[in-house]
């Protein structure tokens, strides 16, 4: 006879949570160390060409964040909510797969969002530096919807409850006419790379393996 055993969904799961401690970490450095040593230039992806592109900073730059903006006060939105969508979302999907899968999917997502933004630069000639989880987190998002595309969320202002297919949708509808009128200061096509890379890989993962997910 065999035993079975219900195990209660950590609502902090270890990934998770080591995730945003780090991320945090990171920005309180930037705070600390940016008018002096210019650490987020650093930590920052900077488009390829130019010289102060470096390799590391394909992972750098998904654990830094914004820290002050132009008139040297302190940005805490970037940071809060791209770690409260890591927290909300991340956390479910840590569950259903595990830390080591989770991290791995995590990081792949931020690479891809990465490789989205600097294939975009290139081809524009642009030279603006990106960072933030922002990437990797759209990648959450995407997975989520596929994974549980009908599941009711309220979100930002929105007085309404969404599905989360129709959310993703949005974000991505979003972030591409964001990212053809330009304008402003969000890497979309970093956001859409993330994204684009989660369904893909959640997409590859639940053909090949679909107890890794239910």
């Amino acid at each position: 006879m065999s035993n079975f055993r219900y195990t209660r969904p950590d609502n902090f799961p270890p990934i998770v949570k080591n995730l945003i401690i780090i991320n945090v970490l990171v920005w309180i450095a930037q705070l600390s160390f940016d008018k002096q040593y210019q650490l987020t230039n650093i930590l920052a992806l900077w488009p390829l060409g130019t010289e102060l592109f470096k390799p590391y900073q394909i992972a750098t730059h998904m654990f830094a964040h914004a820290a002050y903006d132009p008139f040297g006060r302190i940005v805490f939105y970037h940071i809060l909510f791209n770690m409260f969508g890591l927290w909300m979302f991340g956390r479910i999907l840590e569950n259903v797969w595990g830390p080591k899968r989770f991290l791995l999917f995590y990081l792949i997502c931020g690479v891809g969002a990465a490789a989205a933004h600097l294939i975009i630069q290139y081809l524009n000639g642009g030279y603006a530096p990106v960072v933030g989880a922002s990437g990797a987190i759209m990648g959450i998002f995407a997975a989520f919807a596929y994974l549980f595309p009908n599941t009711e969320m309220f979100f930002l202002f929105i007085p309404f409850p969404i599905k989360a297919k129709w959310m993703v949708i949005g974000l991505a509808a979003f972030d591409i006419f964001g990212g053809i009128s330009g304008g402003d200061n969000i890497a979309h096509f970093a956001h859409l790379g993330g994204a684009l890379t989660g369904f893909i890989l959640v997409l590859i993962w639940n053909r090949t393996n679909r107890r890794g997910f239910y």
